[in-house]
């Protein structure tokens, strides 16, 4: 206000001053006009009231300078009362003119804020992110748009306390959602321009930004249970096919082994079939066992320094499915700290699949340190995989439908290989093109300690 003060009188002083050069060129009666200018600059940037005092400091000025007699406030023709008093009106017409301007303006200037600060709160609480992590920002979003010390919001009902003033946050329902907690020292003014201006769009934002909440947690939860759904029909279908077939054989070779008039040879043959589908039974088994303490989250590894040469030429003994494999192992590999016992019944699983589907082709092991990993690919020289199987491939029970393998499979033991795999801190993904073979990849981070002579 004091620079206000300044400039209506630096303004009427020179407005004054001018008009004594421009009496050469027109009446002094009539130069009433140059003091507008004046009045206009300090109505628009300091208000009407000062717009006022500017108007008739500058009558007086007019009328002390410059309508006779000169020096003294009295006017001698009446005319010039006239033009005094119309200057008077002017001045005072334009000092309100400037006001209202002024009013607009800073009114847009502050529906341009609440616009931004809406944007932005849209975006902090509409971003993605949860709700209870957002509504720290959008807390000191409003803070730093009114100018308070701070702000924070909580959801539920929360009453006020000796420091903070609570305001309510309802929801489409009447009911009240969160609660915005402000200094009690905050202006009058900025609680009412919050109430007003920002707490309407703040209130609707959480309750979306809440509602979204719910609705991603229903869309986690049914798909969590389609899932659950899915596991089960498959497993259902497991247990009908995959059991039912090794125990039907056997069931009837124990039969066929009770009759009087077999030889010794197809004795033999019924003995062997039986212990044939009993391995297999007891191999489907304890893929199911293992599938099970991976998903409860109980294949808790027992890390120690491992050979991976030794954990891959165990694997391929253990591996069911006949078949030519062939293991290559760099002589520098390091020795990799996991668990041994996991990685062959991984690696197993990955040979027994290679096996079935390379069609009597060898299968290819090689291992090698590539940068920071230890990496070891699994290839096959089978028909490959189609891309839109490989996104599911190391999901349990699913097997590919267009019956490349040579054999049947339970569809569980990539599944497990990939689960084993993970919980050893590896990664295990598939690389294929269709007629041009598969390569399943493991990748391992390299330990600090050398290991033993390949």
């Amino acid at each position: 206000m004091w620079l206000g003060v300044l400039v209506a009188a630096s303004t009427v002083a020179a407005a004054t001053a001018a008009i004594y050069g421009l009496k050469a060129i027109a009446p002094a009666v009539s130069l009433s006009v140059v003091y507008l200018p004046a009045v206009l600059l300090v109505s628009a940037y300091w208000g009407l009231g000062l717009g006022l005092a500017t108007s008739l400091a500058s009558a007086a000025a007019f009328n002390f300078f410059h309508l006779p007699p000169v020096g003294r406030f009295t006017i001698a023709d009446s005319r010039n009362w006239v033009a005094l008093a119309a200057f008077v009106v002017v001045a005072a017409v334009v000092s309100t003119m400037a006001e209202v301007a002024r009013g607009r303006a800073r009114e847009a200037r502050r529906r341009r804020v609440e616009a931004d600060v809406a944007a932005r709160l849209a975006r902090e609480l509409l971003a993605g992110a949860a709700t209870q992590e957002a509504l720290a920002a959008a807390a000191q979003t409003v803070a730093m748009t009114l100018a308070i010390e701070s702000a924070s919001i909580v959801l539920g009902a929360c009453g006020a306390d000796a420091q903070h003033e609570a305001i309510p946050l309802s929801g489409a329902g009447g009911e009240q959602i969160a609660t915005l907690l402000i200094p009690r020292e905050a202006s009058s003014e900025s609680v009412e321009r919050l109430r007003e201006h920002v707490v309407p769009a703040l209130q609707a934002l959480v309750a979306i930004a809440l509602h979204r909440d719910a609705v991603q947690v229903e869309a986690v939860e049914t798909a969590a249970l389609r899932r659950s759904d899915e596991l089960k029909t498959s497993l259902l279908q497991a247990v009908s096919h995959d059991l039912r077939t090794p125990v039907t054989a056997i069931v009837a070779a124990g039969h066929a082994l009770g009759a009087r008039s077999l030889s010794d040879a197809d004795r033999d043959a019924l003995s062997g079939a039986v212990v044939l589908e009993g391995e297999r039974l007891s191999s489907l088994i304890d893929k199911l066992l293992d599938l099970s303490r991976l998903q409860a989250g109980g294949a808790e590894p027992k890390r120690e320094w491992v050979s991976l040469e030794d954990v891959l030429l165990a694997a391929r003994d253990a591996a069911s499915a006949p078949g030519d494999v062939r293991v290559a192992v760099d002589r520098d590999t390091p020795e990799l700290r996991a668990d041994a016992v996991q990685l062959e019944r991984a690696f197993a699983n990955l040979l027994e699949n290679a096996r079935r589907y390379s069609n009597g082709r060898p299968v290819l092991v090689r291992a090698r340190v590539v940068g920071s990993k230890l990496v070891v690919r699994v290839v096959d020289q089978g028909p490959g995989i189609p891309s839109v199987e490989q996104r599911r491939i190391f999901e349990p029970f699913y097997r590919g439908g267009d019956g490349r393998a040579t054999g049947g499979g339970s569809g569980l033991g990539l599944a497990i290989a990939k689960g084993f795999v993970e919980a050893n801190g590896g990664r295990i993904w598939v690389e294929s093109l269709p007629g041009q073979g598969t390569s399943f990849v493991v990748a391992f981070p390299v330990g600090e300690r050398t290991g033993i002579a390949a």
